[in-house]
């Protein structure tokens, strides 16, 4: 990425970065199999999953490159493991492949499944020291984080912005407001995403999504886990299904499970995780692992996910809704940027500034401007 020469700002609501959904999630490095041909989540999922192993070496950013089976538990489920297959391959998903039972079994044991697919690119990442490694070189490259900074309002300068915007963002601690003028206003705040678009005057409501808020639970495993590689069931609608995963030093939890939230607002989540959600996760995952011990389950955690979509519809694709598609210059609002977010992170930031690149020479052709 060649720097540019901008003052760069960036507001940070809360007194730390990576609070919320950066904070709660499982870490892992995804491969790009569920995601339908050609859609923006399996292009920069692959993508992504290149340049964020290539980053993290680069980096000293710790990385397990565990691997994942993805089990079929009985032969009602082999049709469906199979079309996931064969979507990994048209997504050019590196290093996968499609083993039979016994062959699952030679390398995990513990495990109950009739085939699977084994997925070698996937694994896990210190998911804090990747975002402190990119913070440090935002800020060396002379970018300014502003906690505590909530946007309040937005105003277009002029017609469709061509004269950039007048942000009010609030001050800690102040009832006050300050004010900042930008040429370039880009939207990436998750599942707040829809939110701050409703503080930007110009947009019109049915420019905006509606946020859904899917809770997605996590327990941890008490005592040593005996897998070794990451273990995900059939997806289920709106979720991969309860799955097992590791952390950085081998210890497993199981999730998320999705649990629609009826509510308003993300000021209205709660977090806490219901200990009784337990009795759901212990029949999930005993489909995969028939030995889980009663009481081998405690609440751990629990994160929501950036859904742009109601439960029971499909999936949705990322979203990158920029000036072609509501008319107000240098304004990009990226919505509905769940898993595989954090994997795709890198390819996301080179997708967003191509976009605005090619933003930027269009209108230099139709109106020479001074950034």
């Amino acid at each position: 990425m060649v720097l540019q020469g901008r003052e760069t700002i960036l507001l940070e609501r809360e007194s730390a970065f990576g609070t919320v959904s950066s904070a709660r999630n499982s870490e892992v490095i995804h491969a790009g199999i569920y995601y339908p041909k050609d859609s923006l989540k399996a292009k920069l999922c692959v993508e992504g999953n290149r340049l964020l192993y290539e980053y993290c070496r680069n980096h000293h950013v710790a990385t397990q490159s565990y691997g994942k089976l993805i089990v079929a538990t009985d032969d009602t489920q082999i049709d469906d493991l199979q079309a996931l297959y064969y979507k990994a391959q048209n997504n050019h998903v590196p290093a996968i492949k499609l083993i039979s039972g016994d062959e699952a079994k030679v390398l995990e044991p513990n495990l109950n499944c009739v085939a699977a697919i084994l997925s070698a690119s996937t694994g896990i990442l210190d998911s804090h020291g990747y975002m402190l490694s990119l913070l440090g070189g935002f800020e060396d490259a002379g970018g300014m984080v502003a906690y505590q900074s909530p946007l309040m309002r937005t105003k277009p300068l002029g017609s469709h912005a061509e004269n950039g915007y007048a942000l009010h963002v609030g001050v800690a601690d102040s009832s006050e407001s300050m004010t900042i003028q930008t040429k370039l206003l880009i939207n990436c705040a998750g599942m707040s995403a829809p939110a701050v678009a409703n503080k930007i005057e110009g947009l019109l409501p049915e420019q905006i999504p509606k946020a859904y808020f899917a809770k997605g639970n996590y327990f941890s495993l008490s005592g040593k886990s005996p897998f070794h590689h990451l273990i995900y069931p059939v997806p289920e609608p709106g979720g991969l299904g309860v799955h097992l995963t590791l952390d950085m030093g081998s210890q497993a939890k199981f999730g998320p499970d999705v649990e629609w939230l009826d509510i308003a607002s993300e000021e209205q989540i709660d977090y806490t995780v219901n200990p009784k959600r337990s009795e759901g996760f212990y029949a999930a995952v005993r489909r995969y692992w028939p030995n889980l011990k009663d009481g081998a389950l405690q609440p751990d955690y629990s994160g929501v996910r950036a859904k742009i979509v109601p439960p029971n519809a499909p999936a949705g694709d990322f979203c990158f809704n920029g000036p072609g598609d509501h008319g107000l210059r240098g304004l990009y609002n990226l919505y509905g940027f769940e898993s595989p977010g954090l994997t795709a992170s890198l390819a996301i930031a080179n997708y967003l500034e191509g976009q605005v690149k090619n933003s930027l020479q269009f209108r230099a052709v139709i109106k020479p401007t001074t950034q």
